[in-house]
């Protein structure tokens, strides 16, 4: 099996590295193709894959496609692969918006994978989702789930909406953790800590509470009950989100990402 990723950019390089640490692929059978050549000179000093600028140099030899690019690219990088492309080739697009049908109809082949990955998988600890058009096989399927599993966890959908659906929970999701860390960091800094001191009590607080929540079977309003304590510190803050409405705000935020997806692929 010849894998080929199309696009070096975050995602793109993200998932040839971890393809290429994984048993399932050696650098004979892993391609990596990116537009500029600059880029491709600098791909050329990894050894882990062997690195193209001429798309028809790679991707008539590929068995498997990922397709790793910005979504506004599709259009005029379908146009560069379709005389390219054969129907037994599996693509796995990481695209944001783009639907099965429209890469389906794009490239004129009929076997597609749609991923919904995230920036975690930079350090192994990706969440993608994925879904596929009925001519991709049970077999196939397994050895895609083994191929995104290399960035960390990769879990099946039923359809293309739930692609959109984890857009708002896992694909946006990590900027929503920031945006929550960036705040507690700027209250640490309020109350007198220095930059240092409050980025280790903040990520450490995250790490921490993260490890209690996957060691155990507790839910996480569980978690905030053993923390706070009638009248004590914690439940003053639980309260202040409250009344302030959080819970529900955050809701709303991953709806807006899941209902922009949704606009995307339309």
């Amino acid at each position: 099996m010849k894998v080929l990723v199309i696009g070096a950019g975050n995602m793109g390089l993200t998932y040839a590295e971890g393809m290429a640490k994984s048993p399932y692929l050696n650098r004979r059978n892993l391609m990596i193709y990116d537009v500029s050549p600059e880029k491709t000179l600098e791909l050329k000093e990894i050894p882990n894959f062997d690195a193209y600028d001429k798309i028809a140099d790679c991707l008539p030899k590929a068995d498997v496609v990922f397709i790793a690019v910005k979504p506004y690219h599709s259009e005029e990088l379908f146009n560069s692969m379709k005389n390219l492309v054969n129907e037994n080739q599996l693509f796995i697009s990481l695209m944001a918006g783009i639907t099965i049908n429209t890469i389906q109809e794009g490239l004129g082949i009929k076997k597609v994978v749609r991923a919904m990955p995230n920036l975690p998988a930079k350090v192994g600890l990706g969440m993608t989702s994925f879904t596929e058009s009925k001519e991709v096989s049970r077999i196939e399927l397994i050895m895609v789930r083994n191929l995104l599993d290399t960035t960390g966890e990769a879990i099946h959908v039923k359809n293309e909406n739930f692609i959109n659906a984890s857009t708002g929970i896992s694909g946006s999701g990590p900027a929503y953790v920031f945006y929550f860390m960036q705040s507690m960091m700027e209250a640490a800094l309020k109350m007198g800590f220095s930059q240092n001191d409050s980025k280790i009590l903040v990520t450490q607080t995250f790490e921490g509470a993260v490890a209690l929540f996957n060691d155990s079977d507790l839910s996480p309003n569980a978690w905030m009950d053993m923390v706070a304590s009638k009248g004590g510190t914690t439940r003053a803050a639980l309260d202040s989100m409250e009344d302030n409405n959080v819970k529900e705000l955050i809701k709303e935020a991953a709806y807006a990402a899941f209902d922009r997806a949704t606009e995307l692929g339309q």
